[in-house]
């Protein structure tokens, strides 16, 4: 990172999503493989995709290590909603990483931050 940053941080929302993607594991496999490549990141072992939560709040978490720290993304069933959460401490391309989200997904909408820590 340049100067005293120490991350990049950047968090999508993604609204109206296909609901057939949000709740499909091999998708969510297929979703890490996908934005690890497309933001030239190197996975760390195999994601880790689980259902859990009761009732509204039951769903699908994922993170996947990367060599440079995280990506996780946390899905909304009931609303067709999925947020996710990119950190590294490498610079990547915020615009690009964002685009893949929406499409992967085929949002309609998306609210993005992107922010450095340290």
């Amino acid at each position: 990172m340049e100067g005293k940053n120490w991350g990049q941080l950047l968090s999508v929302d993604l609204l109206e999503c296909n609901p057939n993607l949000i709740n499909n594991k091999k998708k969510l496999n297929e979703f890490c493989i996908g934005i690890c490549n497309e933001i030239d990141m190197v996975a760390f072992g195999n994601p880790i995709i689980n259902r859990f939560g009761e009732g509204d709040l039951e769903g699908f978490s994922l993170i996947q290590f990367i060599m440079t720290s995280s990506i996780t993304a946390h899905m909304d069933e009931i609303g067709n909603r999925a947020f996710i959460d990119i950190f590294s401490c490498k610079n990547f391309d915020a615009k690009k990483a964002e685009n893949f989200c929406k499409n992967f997904f085929q949002a309609k909408k998306m609210k993005c931050k992107n922010s450095y820590r340290g």
